[in-house]
């Protein structure tokens, strides 16, 4: 039995580029894994494959992304798949725009790595997590990364300095495809500075990178989900150095210098929006890159 932790991520910056011939979209993101986490136990059994979260193991049918990418593992290393039963201990919210789905999968993949296949490359590894979504990649390496291509093109960048994070989802969620669809029928307006961003954070300006969070689904957010510019508007009020939606959201997080600062807000928005987390960057998960 084997057990890793499945760190959250936030998207300081989201830019989208335009479509690609693909269909899918070209995206440029400084991404940062939290140490909000899930945790993920994998365990060799008999046969098949069972998935266990909340208590209880799901049902056989349509398979999990955990099931999908496990055959990939073991196809891509050229062996049969043993039996596996993986327990998922859930703390990240689901379709929160935090990635905790893909943490998930990417905690597994590092699992059968170690147990099945150690001397695989961390970048076969992150081709392996690629092949089922987007956000592997990055998952898989963790830390502080410029984040291109479908987000699979991974640049390191120097640490995130040392500070806090609130994170708060309203109770709702977003349709990722609809925020893409109104980005395409939309001219963008308020592009994060990205380029300023990546300076600022090989300077350890924690000033200068919070200054250019910025995310461009906020531009393009239906009036029913104008309760993620309230969340915004208290992370302010309440001390944060800026604040910006993550993913396709509807999560907000904001930066704070301090500490003491930041336990006081998450205290008062848990109030109003009982899914607030407080959270700290969390350097490279995979030592291997």
């Amino acid at each position: 039995m084997r057990t890793k932790t499945a760190p959250a991520k936030v998207n300081l910056a989201l830019d989208i580029l335009g479509k690609r011939p693909d269909g899918y979209h070209e995206m440029k993101m400084v991404m940062q894994t939290v140490s909000l986490c899930d945790t993920v136990t994998v365990e060799e059994t008999e046969a098949g494959f069972r998935l266990e979260t909340g208590g209880e193991f799901l049902p056989a049918g349509k398979k999990t992304l955990e099931q999908r990418a496990a055959e990939a593992f073991f196809a891509a290393i050229g062996r049969s798949a043993p039996g596996l039963a993986v327990t998922l201990e859930k703390v990240t919210p689901p379709y929160a725009g935090l990635g905790g789905g893909s943490a998930d999968v990417a905690a597994l993949l590092r699992i059968l790595r170690e147990v099945y296949a150690p001397e695989l490359t961390t970048e076969e590894l992150e081709r392996i997590g690629f092949a089922v979504g987007s956000d592997m990649p990055f998952c898989i390496r963790g830390g502080t990364c410029l984040a291109e291509g479908r987000g699979e093109v991974l640049t390191d960048l120097p640490p995130l300095p040392p500070c806090c994070f609130v994170l708060c989802k309203p109770d709702f969620g977003i349709s990722t495809p609809t925020l893409f669809a109104r980005v395409d029928g939309s001219a963008l307006k308020r592009r994060p500075d990205i380029a300023g961003m990546t300076a600022a954070l090989a300077s350890g300006d924690l000033a200068g990178v919070a200054s250019r969070l910025g995310n461009v689904f906020e531009d393009v957010l239906p009036e029913e989900f104008a309760e993620v510019f309230a969340v915004k508007r208290r992370l302010l009020e309440l001390g944060a150095m800026n604040a910006a939606m993550s993913g396709s959201g509807p999560t907000v997080f904001g930066i704070f210098q301090e500490r003491e600062t930041a336990v006081r807000a998450a205290q008062t928005l848990r109030n109003v929006w009982p899914q607030t987390y407080l959270a700290e960057p969390v350097k490279k998960i995979d030592p291997q890159v």
